[in-house]
């Protein structure tokens, strides 16, 4: 009877292992592009669509849904409300557009992915904007490409929150 529990065991784990594998491996492809003038590429988040999402945002100006999703080192470090993040931490917004959602007229949903943008804290590719890194990449027609712009302008920007270690999220309870 041990045995039998032993094999049963083995063969439910490695099922599980092997779906997920398949799995995971599906979603997380992510193409092959660089950001201009940094040492950051898309391939530095593969598998942020398994980050958890930490919050979700609004842009008025650009009329687009985003969700926030951190990696494991910044989600932690979110939810404890540290005020420095440490090196590893990984946050990543992706923008979609949004529609007037067909099955209730009063709600909007979100549409077409717009951007997949990060932040990477890490003092060694970062050391000019106070260990974090900016990374933007812009879907057009089907594709992905690197932003053309300059990460200073992001620097600029998150220097607003700089008492918040250069985030504007912050982590939202679900409970």
């Amino acid at each position: 009877m041990k045995i039998l529990k032993k094999i049963t065991s083995v063969l439910l784990l490695s099922t599980i292992a092997y779906s997920s594998d398949v799995y995971i491996s599906d979603i997380t492809k992510v193409p092959e592009l660089k950001m201009k003038g940094t040492k950051l590429s898309f391939k530095e988040i593969e598998g942020y669509q398994n980050y958890q999402i930490v919050a979700t945002h609004f842009r008025k100006d650009k009329n687009e849904l985003r969700y926030v999703l951190a990696n494991p080192i910044a989600y932690n470090a979110l939810r404890e409300k540290k005020k420095i993040m440490p090196d590893g931490s990984k946050i990543v917004k992706i923008g979609w557009t949004v529609n007037d959602m067909s099955t209730f007229p009063t709600a909007l949903e979100a549409n077409e992915i717009q951007r997949v943008e990060y932040m990477i804290k890490d003092k060694t590719k970062a050391s000019e904007s106070d260990g974090w890194g900016y990374a933007r990449f812009i879907k057009k027609n089907g594709n992905y490409e690197s932003w053309q712009g300059d990460t200073k302008s992001c620097v600029a920007c998150h220097s607003i929150v700089s008492k918040n270690d250069a985030i504007f999220t912050e982590f939202q309870k679900m409970f």
